[in-house]
């Protein structure tokens, strides 16, 4: 019998003043109850109830031990009930870790909505692009552009991650627009290298049917920032693939055109994720988080399986073969 049930029936005991009374008040028989307070007394070394063939008597250790172990029980019950409302409701302090670019661009426009509409919930955003163990680092829910295959974790998709090849007004101006994969041998290209692994992100363009294929081509620069290679392809420093998200707002206001219609890695880790520790019970303040989040996705014309970019003009166009 567990410790708890073991106090549970001492403080019936008590209450009852008997074993028999202690037995109908825990759903017991008194030879139960007899036996787990004789048990507890050989653990504790001490007698807590003088019995004789008339009564149950509570002696003075017994009583000094019941006041200790009442106000436990009592603790007990009422941080329970405290953990229970607060996983009912949304409040608290919610830890987001978010990739940084995504965290920039798509994340901290949509707080000040989400505070205001869940004011007693406190935030605590970290950007970062390198994918930390989110249970030992105490995070509520993570946005990865990606996942690490954990059994420990959930992993919601939010939206996949098209990437469109964009170039600036001025560099297609002053360097041509190259017709085929082969042409951009001779023009210049922003290479993103990948934080977590140091590789570079490799380049797919489409050949004469449209298919995406990869290409092996030299970078003339390198950055390891999602905003440095978008803005300095706006500079006209070269080509970049990006993802939707990196694309949008220099594609909306015509600082950057796309040559060709969106592509999509095959994987089934690809794609923006909402990842959050795998529980019985998700809190209210995480699922609020996360459904408010779809929501505005949506608004945007993302969903788990879409992004805006698939209605998107490029420059280039051909008949998908999805």
């Amino acid at each position: 019998m567990d410790k708890l049930r073991s106090l549970e029936i001492f403080l019936a005991t008590c209450d009852g003043g008997s074993f028999a009374a202690a037995a109908r008040m825990c759903g017991s028989d008194p030879s139960t109850v007899s036996k787990a307070i004789s048990r507890l007394e050989a653990e504790l070394g001490l007698t807590l109830f003088q019995r004789s063939t008339r009564q149950l008597r509570i002696t003075t250790a017994g009583k000094h031990y019941s006041h200790t172990v009442r106000k436990l029980v009592q603790d007990l019950s009422s941080c329970e009930d405290e953990l229970k409302h607060l996983n009912d409701a949304p409040r608290g302090t919610l830890r987001i870790s978010s990739a940084v670019c995504y965290g920039h661009l798509y994340l901290r426009p949509l707080l000040r909505a989400f505070c205001h509409q869940y004011p007693d919930i406190k935030l605590e955003i970290e950007l970062n692009d390198l994918h930390a163990d989110i249970i030992e680092n105490d995070i509520d829910v993570a946005l990865r552009t990606g996942y690490v295959k954990d059994s420990r974790l959930v992993a919601r998709r939010l939206s996949p991650m098209d990437f469109l090849t964009c170039a600036s007004p001025d560099y297609l101006e002053a360097h041509g627009t190259p017709s085929c994969g082969e042409d951009f041998q001779r023009h210049q290209w922003i290479g993103f290298r990948i934080k977590e692994t140091q590789q570079l992100q490799p380049i797919f363009l489409p050949d004469s049917e449209g298919e995406y294929i990869p290409y092996e081509l030299e970078r003339t620069h390198i950055t390891d920032d999602g905003e440095a290679m978008a803005s300095m392809c706006a500079d006209g420093l070269g080509f970049a693939q990006l993802p939707h998200f990196l694309a949008k707002e220099d594609l909306n206001n015509g600082t950057l055109i796309s040559l060709y219609p969106y592509f999509r890695l095959p994987q089934p880790d690809s794609g923006v994720f909402a990842i959050y520790p795998k529980r019985d019970y998700l809190p209210a303040k995480v699922k609020v988080f996360i459904d408010f989040l779809t929501d505005s996705l949506a608004t945007m014309g993302e969903s788990t399986n879409h992004t805006w970019a698939e209605n998107w003009t490029p420059v280039i166009s051909f008949e998908r073969k999805d």
